[in-house]
């Protein structure tokens, strides 16, 4: 009998900290505009996020007409890419910290680019300072590096 309530007591205890983890990691929501909160056209809002390693993002087509994509060589070393399909809602979660650069593919040019920073870490900074983009995303990336933190 004792042997079956330290075991029940053990399963919920399993049971809560699972719960407990779960919780701990957030979502955030990223719209997909084609007037950003910013007033400038083409935008993601917000264009920047500071996330912590486990969270998820989930980006969602307000307007018709957009996506969102890892932009190439703007993501940590071994991090997976993502690309959503036009004018679908679609959600990727971030495990390893550093900058993640993204963009509209089909708006890229039009300066349709964000930036999430994952944990407290942007080693990567410099790389992804030294990708060239278009005039307006590479514009805007700049303004965006400007609010990453250490």
């Amino acid at each position: 009998m004792l042997r079956n309530r330290t075991l029940a007591a053990f399963a919920a205890a399993a049971l809560m900290l699972s719960f407990t983890a779960a919780a701990v990691a957030a979502d955030f929501e990223v719209l997909m505009l084609n007037k950003g909160t910013d007033g400038k056209t083409m935008g993601f809002s917000p264009p920047f996020l500071h996330v912590q390693p486990g969270d998820t993002v989930t980006f969602i087509p307000v307007d018709k007409g957009h996506n969102a994509e890892t932009i190439l060589d703007m993501i940590p070393a071994s991090a997976a890419t993502w690309k959503g399909k036009t004018n679908e809602q679609f959600t990727v979660t971030l495990t390893k910290p550093d900058l993640y650069g993204f963009m509209c593919m089909p708006h890229f040019s039009m300066g349709m680019v964000g930036l999430i920073q994952v944990g407290d870490d942007r080693t990567n900074l410099t790389q992804l300072m030294n990708v060239r983009l278009p005039g307006r995303a590479q514009a805007r990336m700049m303004e965006l590096f400007a609010r990453t933190s250490p």
